[in-house]
C-alpha cells in the first residue's frame, strides 16, 4: 500500500529541498522517502508557482467584474421600481404631501 503524504508535509519538504542546506539524497534518507519522489515533487511545486501569483490578480479581477455586474443589475432594478411607483402614484392618484 501506497504511503500518503499531505501537503503541507509535501510543501515542507520541498521548502526543505529549494534552501539548499542539505542534498535531495539527505532530505530522503531522513525522511524515509524516495529521491526520485522528492525530485517529482520538487518539480509539480516549480510548476505550479505561476499559477500561485497569477491567479490571485484573476481572483480578485473576476470578484470586482462579478460585483460590477451585480451593482449594475440593482441600479436598473431600481430604476424598474421607481418608474413602476410612480406610474402606480399616478394611476392611484395617491399623492402624498
Amino acid at each position: 500500500m501506497k504511503k500518503q503524504y499531505s501537503a503541507n508535509f509535501k510543501a515542507q519538504v520541498v521548502q526543505e529541498i529549494l534552501k539548499e542546506e542539505e542534498t535531495i539524497n539527505q532530505i530522503a534518507a531522513k525522511h524515509s522517502i524516495h529521491p526520485q519522489q522528492l525530485s517529482k515533487w520538487k518539480t509539480t511545486a516549480l510548476r505550479g508557482l505561476p499559477t500561485l501569483f497569477g491567479s490571485e490578480r484573476q481572483e480578485l479581477a473576476e470578484v470586482k467584474a462579478a460585483h460590477m455586474k451585480q451593482t449594475e443589475e440593482l441600479y436598473a432594478e431600481i430604476g424598474r421600481l421607481t418608474t413602476q411607483l410612480a406610474w402606480l402614484k399616478k394611476k392611484s392618484g395617491f399623492q402624498p404631501e
